[in-house]
């Protein structure tokens, strides 16, 4: 029985992987500070392979027994997050991925770095494919994001070919669905939350920037395919067909039935008006890509927040 380890394994996508991972027959080890993860997320997880350790990986950390996988998945995500934990951000993604990495040289563990289509900044090209460096603002609002994932992939790639540590980037684009949390700040949690509660939705700009949406279980499928690959360069994961984010609202608001209506906001700075990923070495080397239609997802992802939003807890 394999072992794997899951940092992050509180939030969003890592209390996903842990699901995903004890279904095939995986001893989990959830790794978290929740600072911005949740143990509701892992609340109904009761089999005797998963443990919860509430660790900071920020600093020296270590596993009292063998490991096999690493997925390296903990860092502030959203906007709002970084924000608020800008020096925290870095550190996640200077001194996290360190620790995590030395621990996967340890025991000799497949790791998996949790990278993200910001790498790309505001791209230049479209759709971007792995080989595309980057339009990167290392100063703005969302650089500390941003660089620390491109330090936390160099940092990955050095450990590879220094350490011989078996490694690989995952570049995550879009992703939605269930345990995203209703004041998370990105489009599709902010959209749902809005327009279930019978506020005006809130789009920036006039809406025009696109985004590529993939739905939470497709991504991670994709996710431990590449780890259980031998690849080590940089793949993207995530959904290719592209879609403005006025027509993800009115989407939203359309299946949601709601009479919210739309406002227009200033955009946030440095925000990418493309987002589409080139997935054809996912394809290739994984025979991996998405199969969770827009609507599908959607649906599913409405009934679990009409059920969160209805709870004392979201009032």
């Amino acid at each position: 029985m394999p072992t794997s380890l899951v940092t992050g394994g509180a939030g969003f996508l890592g209390s996903h992987i842990c699901d995903h991972l004890l279904e095939r027959g995986h001893r989990v080890i959830c790794v978290d500070n929740l600072e911005t993860g949740s143990l509701n997320n892992i609340k109904h997880i009761r089999e005797p392979g998963f443990r919860f350790e509430m660790l900071d990986i920020t600093d020296h950390y270590d596993i009292d027994e063998p490991v096999d996988f690493v997925y390296h998945m903990a860092s502030p995500a959203s906007p709002i997050d970084y924000a608020r934990l800008p020096l925290h951000t870095l550190k996640v993604g200077a001194y996290g991925t360190h620790n995590t990495l030395g621990l996967a040289k340890k025991h000799r563990a497949r790791f998996l770095i949790a990278s993200t289509s910001e790498v790309y900044g505001d791209p230049l090209v479209h759709p971007q494919p792995e080989s595309y460096w980057g339009n990167v603002n290392p100063i703005g609002p969302r650089g500390v994001y941003d660089e620390a994932k491109r330090y936390a992939e160099a940092l990955t790639m050095a450990y590879l070919r220094q350490q011989g540590v078996d490694t690989c980037i995952a570049r995550i684009f879009n992703t939605y669905g269930p345990r995203m949390r209703p004041n998370d700040g990105r489009a599709v949690p902010t959209f749902l939350r809005q327009a279930l509660t019978g506020q005006p939705v809130t789009v920036f700009g006039d809406g025009s920037q696109t985004r590529s949406f993939c739905y939470v279980q497709d991504l991670i499928r994709g996710l431990v395919a590449l780890n259980e690959s031998e690849v080590h360069d940089p793949v993207n994961i995530g959904n290719p067909n592209e879609m403005s984010l006025l027509e993800m609202a009115e989407l939203v608001i359309e299946i949601t039935e709601s009479r919210s209506e739309l406002v227009f906001e200033p955009l946030p700075v440095d925000d990418p008006q493309v987002r589409q990923p080139d997935i054809t070495r996912a394809k290739q080397l994984l025979g991996w890509e998405p199969e969770v239609a827009l609507r599908e997802g959607l649906v599913e992802t409405v009934e679990h927040y009409t059920k969160v939003l209805a709870s004392p807890a979201a009032r």
